[in-house]
């Protein structure tokens, strides 16, 4: 359970408060109506004014210049003025009647609820002055409640399309195609009986509930409308008994949502536009919440099956799902911050952010996720978005999930995406899902105790530029740990500076479960620490790496939980190194370190940065350090003496745009490829002309596997040209395929001016031709 403190988020921050609030809750919960009484959550926590807020908001003056509408289920009345709390409107269905004004404030009355109600107010408000929904009246009263007990309409047609007149309004609070709103110091929930699980909802009465959902229709939207929703905030609300099936329903509800909605192709909207602006959802509390507690910006411009997906400049194909066209089209949500929010017992993944650039999300504290739904998430990600980061986080709690399940992921179609300063703990799934298509990611001086499932899960695509794993320190249970990585790299991937350290003092840590899942992957200057004594033969090569105690200032075993991410770096202190570590002055510098440490120190001091996530402040300050070493250069200084040479194929597929081009495979580059023409009759040759005699004795071949395409050759022959004869003469042929990433050896040297790979058989039960992406030729003597 989470310990309070006076920085906490508002939930308990004093004795007194939290008397103060009992009292409260208990007589309010007296004029509950017997058909909820039953129902009804433990909401004490609920009854805290905002933290450090002498009253409630609507108690001040309106600083805005607009006008403030009181509303009071118990005394108020419809056919008042509800401009003064004497005068208060009585339901939420005469704010929903209204249209208000830039500047206006809805206010309502603290210690009140609205059973069965939902609450749309209509309008915009404008730069500097927007509509407020907020609490007022006695300081000691609890928030005021809308509880709207699933009554609100289906999104959906009877068919299982979604209906564009009432999708967006399954909130107990809704805005659509709306911007300029406040909301503050409320409670919200949507079901009338969460104790009794809602497992599934048929296409004719499906089950979607949130408690906000701000939508942009973009069906609604009048021709010449605004499509660009500005300036939200979201603060100081709690959220509960948010209920809704544990399957899929494409369609995303919960505590918090953002979403865009268009019932046709993403092609027919246009282009800059679509997205929100300028969001901050900030000090809130979730519990019980189905799906999410937090959800950004989905964009279901019919955008979820193959039909709806492109290709990209490289030639690289991307289902409509993994939303390459958001970058494309430029429809990103943007300046958006998520932060200080506390979430427990969420039914799938927390935090599922997407389709957003320029967000910061961080001192987020996530307890307990995916406990309610049969497929997979993540505690905390982001999804097909830009230029962002997630620090300072905590999550804990998570499921034993086959798949995903991780506290973190880097998930498709990400590009400058970086992960740093998390604390995760105690997660049974692993640390970090990791699916590919993305560029520029980066996971930096995280802290992962516990995490005992997969440290790095999956890979399902290649990567348009390495991805970086540094300075992070992961503590684990080698006997309870599935692997390191259970897959298999696709694309570059380096480790620096991280600590491995493994606490049993019975097994070794267990890297991978597949040959060659670690070939892609670089290791440097990582230190790797067996409680046994004992290291694993699977243990990757790392010259400059060291097998030695780090030397923790506090004991592994010890870890803090319960502190509250407003004291994250308590955790992270425990796990600094002392004095006489060996681990200082053991890393390796590079630019993705960034600058500094997660305990905010400067990186670096002394001869060379530190392993792990905290530098000691022993030496001379490197106050501009410079990368005189590169990693990347010695990733694989081997020449390739195919690259760049010319390729010619005896077939090749007109798809893509004319980017799926025999000059792909000798590019050196693995995001690109060649494919063969549906048409296509074996043997199918590729032929490399090297220009002149060259000798070599390695060939490597990789066929394109991204997004769950399946190898397809099963048989493959390499020929050298015989200008003598005229002829291709076969030095080497398999019938076990090539699959990804296949360097083959063992023919000795061969010298020729041009080399052929003639794929002779496909795998009996692929449907489609081959498709490669590279073609390398190496000598060892090289």
């Amino acid at each position: 359970m989470r310990s309070f403190d006076t920085e906490s988020p508002p939930l308990i921050r004093t004795l007194y408060a939290g008397f103060i609030a009992l009292l409260a809750a208990l007589l309010v919960g007296s004029l509950v109506p017997a058909a909820y009484a039953a129902a009804a959550p433990d909401r004490a926590s609920s009854r805290v004014p905002a933290a450090a807020e002498p009253t409630w908001p609507g108690n001040t003056p309106n600083r805005t210049g607009g006008t403030d509408y009181f509303i009071d289920a118990t005394h108020g009345h419809d056919n008042a003025a509800g401009t003064s709390p004497k005068t208060a409107w009585r339901t939420l269905a005469k704010a929903n009647a209204t249209t208000f004004e830039p500047g206006d404030r809805i206010l309502l009355k603290a210690g009140e609820q609205w059973q069965d109600e939902q609450l749309w107010p209509k309008g915009s408000g404008s730069a500097g002055r927007p509509i407020t929904i907020s609490a007022y009246g006695d300081p000691r009263a609890g928030r005021p409640y809308i509880a709207t007990n699933g009554k609100v309409p289906s999104p959906f047609n009877a068919d299982g399309t979604k209906n564009p007149a009432t999708v967006g309004l399954t909130g107990a609070i809704v805005l659509r195609n709306q911007q300029y709103w406040d909301i503050n110091n409320v409670e919200l929930s949507n079901d009338d009986d969460f104790a009794t699980n809602i497992t599934k909802g048929t296409p004719a009465a499906p089950y979607v509930r949130d408690g906000i959902m701000v939508s942009i229709n973009a069906d609604l939207l009048k021709p010449g409308a605004d499509s660009i929703m500005d300036h939200f905030r979201i603060s100081d609300i709690y959220v509960h008994n948010i209920d809704g099936p544990s399957h899929w329903q494409k369609i995303h509800y919960g505590a918090v949502d953002f979403q865009v909605f268009g019932s046709k192709s993403y092609k027919d909207y246009g282009t800059g536009g679509y997205f929100f602006k300028d969001v901050r959802i900030e000090d809130n509390t979730f519990e019980n919440v189905e799906l999410h507690a937090v959800q950004f910006a989905f964009n279901w411009f019919a955008a979820d099956g193959a039909d709806a997906g492109q290709y990209d400049e490289n030639g690289k194909w991307h289902e409509g799902w993994e939303q390459l066209w958001v970058r494309t089209r430029d429809l990103y949500s943007r300046d958006v911050y998520i932060g200080h929010n506390y979430s427990e017992s969420i039914g799938q993944g927390a935090i599922q952010l997407a389709n957003t650039k320029n967000m910061t999300v961080e001192y987020n504290e996530v307890n307990g996720y995916l406990e309610r739904y049969d497929a997979v998430s993540c505690a905390l990600y982001l999804w097909a978005g830009a230029d962002s980061v997630m620090q300072y986080n905590e999550v804990y709690g998570g499921p034993n999930n086959e798949f995903d399940g991780t506290p973190w992921d880097l998930e498709y179609t990400n590009f400058n995406v970086t992960y740093q300063y998390n604390y995760s703990h105690d997660n049974a799934a692993g640390w970090m899902a990791y699916m590919g298509n993305s560029s520029n990611s980066t996971a930096r001086y995280n802290l992962s105790v516990n995490d005992n499932g997969v440290l790095v899960k999956n890979m399902l695509s290649t990567n348009y530029s390495p991805t970086y794993f540094t300075n992070n320190t992961f503590v684990y249970d080698g006997a309870d740990l599935d692997y390191v990585h259970d897959e298999t790299f696709l694309s570059r991937v380096y480790f620096l500076n991280n600590i491995f350290y493994n606490t049993s003092e019975t097994t070794p840590t267990p890297w991978y479960r597949r040959t060659g899942a670690l070939r892609q992957a670089v290791f440097s200057n990582n230190d790797y620490y067996e409680a046994s004594g004992t290291h694993s033969t699977q243990e990757p090569a790392d010259p400059k790496g060291l097998r030695a105690d780090p030397r923790f200032v506090g004991d592994p075993a010890d870890y803090v939980t319960g502190a509250g991410v407003d004291h994250i770096r308590k955790a992270a202190a425990h796990f600094a190194l002392r004095k006489d570590s060996p681990l200082i002055d053991a890393g390796r510098y590079n630019p993705h370190l960034g600058t500094k440490d997660f305990l905010g120190t400067h990186i670096y001091y002394g001869k060379a940065p530190d392993i792990g996530i905290a530098e000691r402040r022993i030496g001379r300050q490197v106050t501009n350090p410079v990368d005189t070493d590169p990693i990347e250069e010695e990733a694989d200084n081997r020449v390739d003496l195919a690259l760049g040479k010319p390729v010619t194929a005896s077939s090749t597929h007109p798809g893509a745009n004319g980017t799926l081009t025999a000059d792909k495979l000798t590019d050196g580059d693995l995001t690109t490829r060649w494919a063969a023409a549906d048409d296509a009759t074996y043997p199918i040759t590729l032929d490399i002309d090297f220009g002149t005699d060259t000798t070599f004795d390695q060939v490597y071949l990789d066929e394109y596997t991204d997004s769950g395409t399946n190898p397809r050759v099963q048989s493959f022959a390499l020929q050298r040209w015989d200008p003598g004869t005229g002829q291709w003469v076969t030095f080497a042929s398999y019938d076990d395929g090539i699959g990804h990433d296949r360097t083959v050896t063992g023919f000795g040297n061969v010298t020729t001016s041009r080399l052929r790979v003639a794929l002779t058989r496909q795998i009996a039960a692929e449907q489609y031709t081959p498709t490669l992406t590279e073609v390398a030729v190496y000598h060892a003597d090289d």
